[in-house]
């Protein structure tokens, strides 16, 4: 059975028909064709799929898409500046935090969710942030420094 659904995403409203299985995940990706939320694990363990609802972080693959409805939801896409990349983004790549950067979409909306409640953390607080989020390439040094120059903060 299909139930109506309002949401506003990256700033744009939608009003669509889900499932009530239907994951935010499922229908970021193939109702609304937002493909940089990615799928890992399904499990709610790795953090690829980490949007922001709310302003707060979760795991959209375990996020029924109707828990969404009448809610802000932000995607990595949302996080640029129009075609411009966010200064979170710009900093992931200048200082080199992605790599084959599958977690880096879940590693940028935590790292957005902090900056947001904690605008200088310490690399503890960057650490702490992204637990949730798992990387087999960079091991966390270039990912936790390109946080802290987002933030400006050079401790």
């Amino acid at each position: 059975m299909r139930y109506p659904l309002t949401l506003t995403v990256n700033g744009q409203a939608h009003q669509l028909d889900a499932d009530a299985d239907r994951t935010l995940l499922q229908l970021l990706r193939a109702d609304l064709g937002l493909t940089g939320t990615k799928e890992g694990c399904d499990d709610s363990e790795c953090g690829a799929c980490m949007v922001l609802v709310d302003g707060r972080p979760v795991n959209s693959c375990c996020y029924l898409a109707l828990q969404t409805s009448g809610r802000e939801v932000v995607t990595v896409e949302g996080l640029a500046n129009g075609t411009e990349l966010g200064a979170l983004q710009r900093a992931f790549l200048e200082e080199g935090g992605v790599q084959c950067g599958y977690c880096t979409p879940g590693m940028l909306i935590s790292a957005t969710a902090l900056l947001r409640s904690n605008p200088t953390p310490s690399d503890d607080d960057i650490r702490q942030a992204l637990a949730g989020n798992l990387c087999r390439c960079t091991g966390y040094n270039k990912i936790v420094a390109a946080v802290r120059r987002a933030a400006g903060n050079t401790t």
